[in-house]
């Protein structure tokens, strides 16, 4: 009997008994398209996360403070790490350790990271937000090489900013109206008072900057009315005008926090506006800071196979430094641990098709005791009937497999359906929880098969120790 006999003979038996066939592979299409969805939600975060650091150039980017921190011990809550952080002497980020900085090769940009605390008054409404400070040369990068509107200013000291898409709709109550895209006000927009505006219409509109700097010699008087129980606090308004150059494009959930910023303004111009001093984190972890110093350091490098030699540059400068690509290994561990446990619980199912395979295969043996009696009478070898059920079981997983995959894909498709239409803010792009990359596919078709001729080994080995003295006499 040769293999493609086999291959007829296991079709023909699996034909005879079609509705136990059916119901069999269903359990296999069912553990399939269960592993197949828990694993592709895995490998979409993962996905997900790692293109929004990619789309924003982050691989290439390094923070340097002003000490060595670790960070993993501070975000897990050791307080005892970051204390220590407190209290240390770090060294002092002046302009001449930025210019030094600028002169190590590989390293195309860096600048001093600022950030302050403002409120903005546009078109009658207004709120109160972060500011980032950045230099012209950064329009080169993603995610500010591709604006939504209008351009990146091009000088550091002029008085134009580049703002948010999210900033416009979820503080200041403007919905954009986009190209290809349908954008209406629902009824709570029209009670809220929410403005539906062309992006380019927002391009060279005033904005007023509201910052508030301490008057220290308000400082004694606020303390003489804080014993007075009527105090003057020591703070001084100033307000600045600057006009809107550009809109950032919407980064989506997942690009979210990258930069803290909700507008933008050029680094000397925001360099000359009084504000209070705390300007991020790093000046916290740097309550030290001498005066003229920076809290921390932005660097661009030009490619991210000269990370390692610039922070072997920068280490030798003993300062801190902090990159995403460090971070990198960490989070595919994550990833992985969160993959692993997802594909355990799918395969629960796929085990217990794995006995339904086992129950088909041995009810078979005893429909078939006869039949199985004659091929070895005949001259049917042990192994040739071992292949004929291992045949047939391989075909239930392969089919098993194909339709679980469809299966696995409809479903991620609803599940994505229901999270963009129920649960994701109006106005934010679509986003896709899955992904099914080709080593999921190909590896749900191999763990299909395995386990459905692990579960034909048992059946098929008492299949071919059948005695066919006995067989020929069963009924």
């Amino acid at each position: 009997m040769n293999f493609t006999d086999m291959i007829i003979l296991a079709f023909s038996n699996l034909w005879r008994t079609k509705l136990r066939t059916l119901l069999t592979t269903l359990g296999v299409v069912i553990g399939i398209g269960a592993l197949t969805s828990m694993v592709s939600f895995g490998t979409g975060m993962q996905k997900n996360v790692t293109d929004a650091f990619k789309n924003n150039d982050l691989f290439t980017s390094i923070t340097v403070t002003s000490k060595k921190v670790n960070l993993d011990e501070i975000a897990t809550g050791n307080v005892g790490q970051m204390a220590e952080a407190l209290k240390s002497e770090g060294k002092p980020l002046t302009d001449s350790v930025l210019e030094a900085i600028r002169a190590i090769p590989g390293v195309e940009l860096a600048y001093p990271n600022l950030e302050f605390a403002a409120r903005i008054k546009l078109l009658g409404d207004s709120a109160s937000l972060n500011v980032a400070a950045m230099p012209g040369a950064i329009r080169q990068y993603k995610p500010f090489n591709d604006l939504l509107a209008g351009a990146f200013f091009t000088s550091d000291t002029s008085r134009s900013v580049v703002i948010r898409e999210e900033t416009l709709s979820s503080r200041l109550k403007i919905k954009l109206l986009k190209k290809g895209g349908e954008v209406t006000l629902t009824h709570s927009d029209s009670v809220t008072g929410v403005k539906l505006m062309h992006p380019d219409s927002l391009i060279g509109k005033t904005i007023s900057l509201v910052t508030m700097s301490v008057n220290k010699s308000k400082i004694p008087m606020a303390l003489l009315g804080m014993m007075r129980k009527n105090p003057e606090m020591p703070f001084d308004e100033t307000i600045t005008e600057v006009k809107i150059c550009g809109i950032l494009k919407r980064q989506g959930e997942f690009g979210r926090g990258v930069f803290n910023g909700n507008l933008i303004i050029p680094l000397k111009t925001a360099e000359a506006i009084p504000k209070l001093g705390f300007s991020s984190v790093w000046d916290l972890l740097d309550q030290k800071k001498k005066e003229g110093a920076y809290g921390s350091i932005h660097v661009r490098l030009s490619d991210m196979k000269r990370m390692n030699e610039v922070k072997k540059a920068l280490e030798e400068m003993e300062v801190g430094v902090f990159t995403i690509s460090d971070q990198l290994a960490e989070i595919k561990r994550a990833f992985l641990i969160l993959d692993s446990l997802l594909g355990a619980i799918g395969a629960i199912a796929l085990i217990v098709a794995g006995l339904g395979i086992i129950n088909t295969m041995v009810m078979s043996i005893l429909e078939r005791t006869r039949e199985i009696g004659i091929m070895k009478a005949i001259g049917g070898s042990e192994n040739e009937i071992k292949m004929i059920f291992f045949v047939e079981a391989a075909v239930i997983g392969f089919i098993g497999a194909i339709f679980g995959l469809v299966l696995g894909w409809i479903v991620t498709k609803i599940a994505t359906f229901v999270m963009n239409t129920q649960f994701l803010p109006s106005g934010e792009d679509p986003i896709n929880l899955f992904y099914f990359p080709v080593w999921l596919i190909l590896g749900a078709i191999a763990f299909s098969l395995l386990i459905s001729l692990a579960a034909a080994l048992y059946p098929a080995t008492r299949a071919a120790r059948i005695d066919p003295v006995k067989a020929l006499r069963h009924d």
